[in-house]
């Protein structure tokens, strides 16, 4: 006759674990003897290595009782369906991670690779964290929504990058978002922008929209994607 904590030691558990196998009903509790001390056999220990192992190979508590007094082909079956269950989460942790692997990534969990490339490409450039946001936020909506306008877009966005005088623009409209709306410069700014524009002929927006709807939301303006500066740079290059 051993004592609880003889009984856990021999089965490399806790006592806790004891009774927490007692209270499922998974360990029969031995009477007390005269001292208030359970006593157990080597019974008692048989079971809870059988429990431990059980627990171990990841049979929920609620089935163990079930296995340990099912016959051979029972018990067979029962292990096949758990072995199925576990390497389900398996593949589901492996997706996780592989989730979590692109988050430390950064952008591409959320955006197509093509698009990852051209945020990365704004950043080489020097872009602000803020201004690229806004343009993942963007190429998100628009790539769900409508992959054809996405690729064409981002075609054109490559080839804008690529001429001096654009990513010069680019680069003051970015950091003009902070200016004051009084700032001397925004005039300039919109006067240049403007005249660029107006000698640049887009294949995007003279192609039809698959959909118009989606542009449309994409156009709008996103949390962020305004300040003073940008509101009066707007008025400047309309009038």
């Amino acid at each position: 006759m051993i004592t609880i904590g003889r009984l856990a030691d021999f089965a490399g558990v806790t006592t806790k674990a004891v009774r927490h196998y007692h209270e499922r009903g998974l360990l029969a509790e031995p009477e007390r003897d005269s001292s208030g001390y359970r006593r157990y056999t080597a019974q008692d220990a048989v079971d809870l290595v059988k429990i431990r192992t059980l627990a171990e190979a990841g049979v929920p508590l609620a089935r163990v009782k079930d296995l340990l007094d099912a016959d051979p082909a029972a018990l067979a079956a029962a292990i096949a369906e758990i072995d199925r269950d576990v390497r389900h989460r398996i593949t589901q942790l492996r997706r996780t991670r592989d989730q979590l692997a692109q988050l430390r990534g950064g952008n591409r969990l959320f955006v197509a690779p093509a698009v990852a490339d051209f945020l990365d490409e704004l950043r080489d450039i020097g872009v602000s964290e803020r201004q690229i946001q806004l343009e993942r936020d963007g190429w998100i909506l628009l790539q769900t929504a409508s992959p054809e306008d996405a690729a064409c877009w981002l075609d054109e966005k490559h080839e804008l990058l690529a001429i001096p005088e654009f990513r010069a623009l680019y680069l003051e409209h970015d950091e003009a978002f902070h200016w004051s709306p009084d700032d001397a410069r925004l005039p300039a700014l919109a006067e240049r922008t403007r005249t660029w524009f107006a000698n640049y002929h887009s294949r995007s927006e003279t192609r039809p929209v698959q959909k118009p709807a989606i542009a449309r939301l994409v156009a709008q303006s996103q949390p962020g994607a305004s300040s003073p500066a940008w509101d009066r740079l707007v008025e400047l290059m309309r009038g």
